[in-house]
């Protein structure tokens, strides 16, 4: 069952990234919640290839709409790409004793490198994959670096690696000194 889902959230995903117009409908809700028609003005698209286009993002779960009153305002969903690669994630099961850091945990995992700077540690590789990495438990970031913090129940760790995503485009030009 997992397969078919994945599989046909895959289809539906893939198409709707497969548009450029589609990607800038994205790339404008994730700032803010828009009406169509504010989406066609700015994106200088007509109101129904948007709303095919809006349809299209919704299936793959994209975006979300909410209605108030007759006007539907649309924004983005990018948590559905998180779960689209979910089924890649290697995952193991760890039995720790009480008053264990998560860090001192991550030991007893092949292919984990980790830095001491300041009184700290942090995690800098997983297997052989170099960066930034942050932790949440039970979904949520804790407030402790993690070699302090410490489990008070069974919980699900997370380890992200942080990836720069691009978020401006600037070109520069040189202008001739006049």
């Amino acid at each position: 069952m997992l397969i078919t889902n994945v599989s046909k959230m895959g289809n539906d995903l893939f198409k709707a990234l497969s548009s450029n117009s589609r990607i800038r409908i994205i790339k404008l809700l994730s700032k803010k919640e828009f009406h169509l028609s504010e989406i066609a003005r700015r994106l200088n698209i007509s109101k129904p290839v948007v709303s095919r286009h809006i349809k299209i993002l919704e299936k793959a779960g994209l975006v979300k709409r909410k209605v108030v009153g007759n006007v539907h305002i649309f924004s983005s969903n990018i948590e559905i790409l998180e779960k689209a690669f979910e089924p890649f994630i290697d995952q193991y099961n760890l039995k720790i004793e009480k008053n264990t850091s998560i860090f001192d945990a991550l030991k007893q995992l092949p292919g984990v490198k980790t830095k001491t700077q300041g009184k700290h540690r942090y995690v800098t590789s997983i297997d052989g994959e170099e960066g930034y990495f942050i932790y949440e438990v039970n979904g949520e970031l804790p407030e402790k670096p993690i070699d302090e913090y410490k489990p008070k129940k069974d919980s699900v760790l997370k380890i992200k690696k942080l990836v720069a995503v691009e978020k401006k485009k600037i070109e520069l030009n040189l202008k001739e000194k006049e």
